[in-house]
């Protein structure tokens, strides 16, 4: 019998797959397929969880020229029977490789001292350069000053122009560029409040790597959304763009049905194909059916353990809907109707917008039609919708792609569209001024006659901390209307993690909720309850380090479709 391998849960780092003798799926033809490209600089935009981390460190490992030899890790790989002219350009270059997907921080500041960091790590990879003598002085001095982490923001917005130039210098030969995660630290800028800040910087920094570098051989990024028209990409004439629409490249992430009924078959699972196929099926990139390789590889670890497991929605677990929940605060009816279709397996024609801006999220000079386009757009592009065949003159034919994802949106999507469509009958404003104002009588009502518009409020059987979550999600939608306004959920302040921190930079007012779920009978105990905690872990800390001058506390607690809201 052979040898049964590890599912390769959660590592990301292609060697180390290889030489643990985990399972790996072959992409190695992606490597081929950048070879015969024209293009010096590609972007591959997919969603979260379909791979593109791995294939970012197999391009490092099979490119990177250096001291150890990585050529076995190829040995088996369908790249290694491709030919000489592919073969020759294995460990001969000098590589670059970092990932964004750290730089999801609380403020500019935290934000670009992380990239200071991971930078410095990436330096620190090619610091044997420093005992070249090919280097001047001058590059010397810019290298250290990075590495050190000392450098001014003018130099590290150079900092892979410099690095690329240091070793090309030493190596005599063009670098390769690997940028994973790349929209991250925009998105987490746009829901943070400084996202002008981070687009200049990016802009910056991408600018001079990729644009104007005569180091450069090629360039590979990575991210969820393809966001050039952000003018990150200013002037690049030579970037190319695959979407999940596009049929080149396009089973090289994710997982085809040819590749889910191998694994199936090594493991010996292959009576659980029809579930996998219904369940984790059903997306089209371009003209290839695929799998979320997340789920596959999740639900085949969990039924070598429960022969009998049955499967789960793996994927929402690992995808954050803050975005998701900002887009759709501007849900209509009519889009509450199209998602009704949708989940009862109808399909929706609509035109996708593929090069979609956080901007777009609250361009409040938009006309309906504009803004539902970009709903529609950012659950394509996302992995919540798929497309039932190539497009048609810009129209896609949009379904969801499966069980997994029709769970999804019963469960939390739609939920989130009722909500929203709801509250189009309160008056947001009003409802969010009630807690600037400290006046909680007014708050409880109209908090109460927004539960009450909202259809069938679930009283299931979870936990209360669940429960309290739900409640939580509604109140952290409502308070995104207000697009001055710092709203946090989950923050670590004071001794722990408050549910929902707000700041009013204008009027240096800091808002702090707990939620509490609990009975008619305890909803008074409930909010003392709440605001106790908030005291205990002293929550407003955060907000008295950033400037706040004067502290709301409220507690709240939820019943149903009651509510009670104290004021400390």
């Amino acid at each position: 019998m052979a040898e049964i391998k590890p599912v390769p849960i959660g590592t990301e780092d292609f060697k180390e797959i290889i030489d643990k003798n985990c399972y790996f799926t072959d992409k190695s033809l992606l490597i081929k397929g950048l070879l015969d490209s024209s293009a010096k600089v590609s972007l591959f935009s997919r969603p979260r969880r379909f791979g593109k981390t791995v294939n970012m460190s197999m391009l490092k490992y099979f490119f990177e020229k250096s001291e150890e030899d990585n050529t076995y890790l190829f040995d088996d790989l369908q790249i290694s029977e491709t030919g000489e002219k592919y073969l020759a350009h294995m460990g001969q270059y000098p590589v670059i490789s970092i990932s964004l997907k750290s730089m999801a921080k609380e403020s500019y500041k935290e934000t670009i001292e992380e990239f200071k960091n991971l930078i410095a790590d990436e330096y620190e990879r090619h610091v044997h350069i420093l005992t070249s003598n090919k280097l001047t002085a001058r590059k010397r001095k810019l290298f250290e000053h990075i590495y050190n982490e000392d450098a001014s923001m003018i130099t590290y917005q150079k900092a892979l122009k410099i690095l690329s130039d240091c070793l090309y210098v030493v190596h005599q030969k063009k670098v390769i560029i690997l940028i994973d995660e790349y929209d991250v630290p925009l998105q987490n800028a746009w829901l943070r409040g400084f996202y002008q800040e981070m687009v200049d910087f990016i802009r910056s920094l991408f600018d001079t790597a990729l644009k104007t570098n005569d180091s450069l051989e090629f360039g590979v990024l990575t991210g969820c959304l393809r966001i050039s028209k952000e003018s990150i990409f200013t002037g690049l004439n030579n970037l190319k763009i695959y979407s999940v629409s596009d049929a080149q490249y396009s089973e090289y992430f994710g997982f085809t049905d040819a590749e889910v009924k191998k694994m199936l078959e090594f493991y010996q699972l292959s009576e659980h194909y029809e579930m996998m196929k219904a369940w984790y099926n059903g997306y089209l990139f371009g003209r290839t059916e695929i799998y979320c390789p997340w789920d596959v590889m999740n639900y085949c670890d969990e039924l070598m353990h429960i022969p009998d497991a049955e499967p789960q929605a793996y994927w929402i677990n690992t995808s954050g809907n803050d975005i998701i929940r900002q887009f759709i605060s501007s849900a209509t009816a009519t889009m509450k109707y199209e998602m009704e279709q949708l989940i009862a397996g109808e399909t929706i024609t609509k035109r996708i917008n593929q090069e979609l801006t956080y901007r777009d999220l609250k361009d409040n000079n938009q006309d309906t039609v504009k803004m539902t386009e970009n709903i529609w757009s950012m659950l394509y592009m996302t992995g919540y919708l798929t497309m039932c065949e190539m497009p048609s003159r810009g129209q896609f034919r949009l379904r969801i792609p499966n069980l997994e994802i029709r769970e999804i949106f019963k469960n939390q999507i739609y939920e989130c569209f009722r909500y929203f469509v709801a509250a189009r009958k309160t008056d947001l404003t009003e409802f969010c001024m009630t807690f600037r104002n400290g006046d909680e009588a007014s708050a409880e009502r109209l908090f109460s006659q927004y539960l009450n518009d909202v259809i069938s409020i679930r009283d299931n059987n979870s936990p209360n901390a669940k429960k309290e979550n739900f409640y939580h999600g509604i109140l952290l939608g409502l308070f995104t209307h207000m697009s001055d306004w710092v709203v946090k959920s989950n923050v670590e302040s004071g001794d722990g993690y408050s549910d929902i921190l707000i700041k009013i930079p204008a009027d240096k007012i800091g808002i702090v909720i707990e939620i509490k779920f609990g009975e008619n009978k305890e909803m008074e105990e409930g909010c003392n309850k709440a605001l106790k905690q908030i005291d205990d872990m002293c929550y407003e800390k955060s907000l008295l380090d950033d400037g706040m001058t004067t502290i709301l506390k409220y507690g709240i607690a939820c019943y149903k479709k009651n509510c009670m809201i104290k004021k400390a």
